[in-house]
């Protein structure tokens, strides 16, 4: 490609990433005015609309990076913008019907994203050989998700000072826009595959379908139980069935990609130890992170008064700090080993969720939040380079789009799974008071549960290390340290 093109390739892909993520922000901002217009008091009734969208996307990532592996990046990209314009515009007008219909379309909205967010960086990954400009360019597209959220919460809460479906509808035509714009400037070439399959039946092995169902089943019925618990209780005998049968079924998944197919979604033969550590490490950042994002917006609106806007204005450095951490990832990453500025990126998440669950009701939004927007943000846009970069390292080119899958199943999971044990922790500590000083108490005990999960990001990431290998085993854990022990987040969690 030439200068221009590969700007005009590089643009597109990280407008579609930009708008994959902008469809969390622009709900988590006016997601009270939405509650107002369907008559629901109480928001947490409405909180499916979030995890619904995050649960589709951390569902569905691994089979969408397989279609893109059997049929084409550039091809699956395309159908998934198409697919989020269609139940995004759907999505506004569930105005006219109701809340449940809302979130049925929002979580069918999260499918269109589970399909662009992968191959957007599957294509990344197979125009780019490993080396500083790879590097570069993967830093360059994590910014999207911090600058995503923010533009989607910005146009959101603008929108509705007039009417929130508006939202949606032009959202709708923007992503129709860049679908038609990516039909020209993403390359053919990028996603020509040598055959695709010819029968159905050479179409289940390809796509491990029933892996595929196994994998799909286990993360639906985990996360729907972590998810539903904090509105019902785990008194209820469904929540136990659901999330014990998800696990049995997550058993069943690990052994049929091991033992029985034929090219399975993960192949877990061929991933070393070091790359477990760091996925396992990741996933503790971006439950601390999940649960960080929701309860800081919570904190400033629900108990400072904070209207959308100004809360959105709150969070919007995070651009401004993901560019300049986009800007020294590359040399960072070239000089430091991806374990390490992992482990950086999770002390980051640490300190940042520490601020917010330390801060007074009231305080001037200069002390803490800033510190914290401004540490959360900078561990953002370096842990996640650091992880994806691995992974497409460590695959060939041909299966960049599983790589890229599954460093995003494993990110927007944990976002959703860790919010859900979060959710809960607050739920049994305010057994249902809705007062000021009930909900503090709620979200601070939610922000210790992010600060545990951070500490054992930490563990897992140096762990990964070779270099720090002895030191983790004979040092103290630094989960322990971080004054929240992760034993005492399970028996919070259990209680």
């Amino acid at each position: 490609m030439t200068r221009a093109r590969a700007s005009l390739f590089i643009s597109t892909i990280c407008t579609a990433q930009l708008c994959a993520y902008a469809g969390i922000g622009q709900t988590l901002a006016i997601l009270r005015e939405i509650g107002i217009s369907f008559r629901v008091g109480n928001t947490g009734d409405l909180t499916w609309a979030l995890a619904g969208y995050g649960l589709a996307i951390g569902t569905f990532t691994l089979i969408a990076g397989r279609l893109g592996d059997t049929y084409g990046y550039k091809r699956i990209l395309l159908a998934g913008l198409v697919w989020s314009a269609i139940w995004s515009a759907i999505s506004g007008t569930a105005v006219y019907s109701t809340h449940i219909f809302f979130i049925f379309s929002r979580v069918f909205d999260g499918l269109g994203a589970a399909l662009s967010i992968p191959n957007s960086l599957a294509l990344l990954g197979a125009a780019y050989p490993p080396g500083k400009q790879k590097a570069v360019v993967f830093t360059l597209v994590a910014t999207m998700a911090p600058i995503g959220i923010i533009i989607g919460a910005i146009s959101a809460s603008l929108l509705a000072l007039v009417w929130w479906p508006l939202t949606y509808w032009i959202f709708a035509v923007t992503l129709l826009m860049i679908a038609g714009v990516g039909h020209f400037t993403i390359p053919d070439e990028s996603t020509s595959k040598d055959e695709t399959p010819a029968t159905i039946r050479a179409a289940i092995s390809e796509l491990d379908i029933p892996g595929a169902v196994s994998a799909v089943s286990a993360f639906v019925l985990i996360g729907f139980a972590w998810n539903q618990a904090p509105l019902v209780g785990w008194q209820e005998p469904y929540l136990w069935i659901a999330l014990i049968v998800g696990i049995l079924i997550a058993m069943l998944f690990l052994l049929i990609e091991i033992y029985y197919a034929h090219k399975p979604l993960i192949p877990f033969n061929s991933i070393s130890s070091d790359v477990y550590f760091i996925l396992a490490a990741d996933a503790c950042g971006w439950s601390c992170f999940g649960i960080w994002a929701s309860y800081t917006w919570q904190f400033v609106e629900d108990i400072r008064g904070t209207p959308p806007l100004l809360a959105t204005a709150y969070i919007s450095p995070c651009i401004i700090v993901g560019c300049l951490a986009t800007a020294s990832s590359g040399f960072v990453l070239q000089r430091l080993s991806a374990p390490i500025v992992v482990s950086i990126s999770l002390l980051g998440f640490m300190l940042g969720s520490i601020l917010v669950a330390t801060m007074p009701a009231v305080q001037t939004y200069w002390t803490q939040v800033f510190f914290s927007v401004l540490t959360v943000s900078w561990a953002m846009d370096t842990g996640f380079p650091a992880t994806a970069l691995a992974l497409s390292n460590a695959f060939e080119k041909k299966h960049q789009s599983t790589a890229a899958s599954l460093a995003y199943t494993v990110t927007n999971y944990s976002v959703f799974l860790g919010l859900g044990i979060a959710r809960t922790v607050e739920a049994y500590v305010t057994r249902g008071d809705q007062s000021i000083d009930s909900k503090l108490k709620g979200y601070r005990a939610a922000l210790s549960t992010a600060v545990g999960l951070a500490g054992l990001g930490v563990d897992f990431a140096l762990a990964g290390d070779s270099q720090v290998y002895l030191l983790y085993f004979e040092g103290p854990s630094v989960s322990y340290l971080s004054g929240m022990p992760v034993i005492d987040v399970i028996y919070r969690v259990s209680v």
